[in-house]
């Protein structure tokens, strides 16, 4: 089956900042966060550079035939970037600008606008509606990663409910470890509003592969919302620290707990209609030295 990976970051430099500082690339894969040497891409990114050739290799190895590319403020803002992405690849991704409060956001030439709502001074969301009804007015999507559990699902209903034909993605599959998770899960029984997994197992990792647990979580959730509401998203290149591409889906492909028929909706079908991919071709297998 066709594959579309629904959440995904690149950089062209690492710029960016967290509660404790700044954030920047090192070399192997590693950055300063805040202060703290961290792991923050696989060792073989050996300049600091998160760009799309690199992840262009790593889906055609793991027949991933898109991608939708998010936005971090730990990255800094990578608008530019990712301009340049989409008019390179524009049949493989789907890209968002990044809103951070009081800084002047972009809707030209972006599928989608990111918004990191847990990282956000006012936590209120209504209080950040333009951006949502920009949004709505140019037919782009909202990527919303949320604070844990439920403390700013009341206001984002607020929004869903004024603004009920926006496209709105819940990044992290709910932040599913956390207490309250599946309030957020069931703001997708909304016409528009979509879960997507990226992060999952970085949530499992703990656990690690096959992630027994994010299988019966995202059964869980399907319960609630339907998996005609659910996508699979990497959070690539971060999870890319403790496994491969691949085994960042490889789990759900291998799962006896799901049908194939929410297999496919869950890697493709769902992503292919709420991002608005028309020219995806199926990526071929490679034999390897296995």
């Amino acid at each position: 089956m066709k594959i579309i990976d629904a959440h995904s970051h690149l950089w062209k430099i690492q710029n960016g900042y967290n509660p404790n500082g700044s954030v920047r690339a090192l070399k192997n894969g590693r950055s300063d966060f805040g202060g703290e040497i961290r792991q923050m891409m696989p060792p073989y990114m050996l300049d600091g550079e998160n760009n799309a050739e690199m992840f262009l290799s790593n889906m055609d190895y793991a027949c991933v035939s898109g991608a939708v590319v998010t936005q971090e403020v730990m990255d800094g803002n990578q608008d530019a970037y990712l301009l340049s992405v989409k008019e390179k690849y524009p049949d493989r991704f789907k890209i968002c600008s990044l809103y951070d409060e009081g800084v002047p956001y972009s809707v030209d030439g972006f599928d989608g606008i990111k918004l990191c709502a847990c990282k956000l001074k006012e936590q209120d969301l209504t209080k950040h509606f333009e951006v949502f009804k920009a949004a709505y007015d140019n037919g782009k999507f909202i990527s919303v990663d949320l604070a844990d559990g439920d403390l700013q699902v009341a206001s984002l209903r607020e929004i869903i409910q004024q603004l009920p034909e926006l496209r709105i993605a819940i990044g992290h599959f709910g932040m599913v470890t956390t207490r309250g998770w599946t309030k957020q899960i069931e703001l997708a029984k909304y016409k528009n509003v979509f879960v997507e997994s990226g992060g999952i197992t970085w949530l499992f990792n703990k656990e690690f592969y096959p992630y027994p647990s994010a299988v019966k979580a995202i059964n869980e959730a399907a319960d609630i919302c339907g998996f005609d509401k659910l996508m699979w998203g990497s959070d690539y290149p971060r999870t890319m620290v403790e496994i491969t591409y691949k085994m960042s889906f490889d789990f759900i492909l291998k799962s006896k707990e799901i049908s194939e028929e929410d297999k496919e909706k869950f890697l493709f079908k769902n992503a292919e209609s709420f991002y608005r991919f028309d020219s995806l071709k199926e990526i071929k297998p490679i034999p390897h030295m296995l």
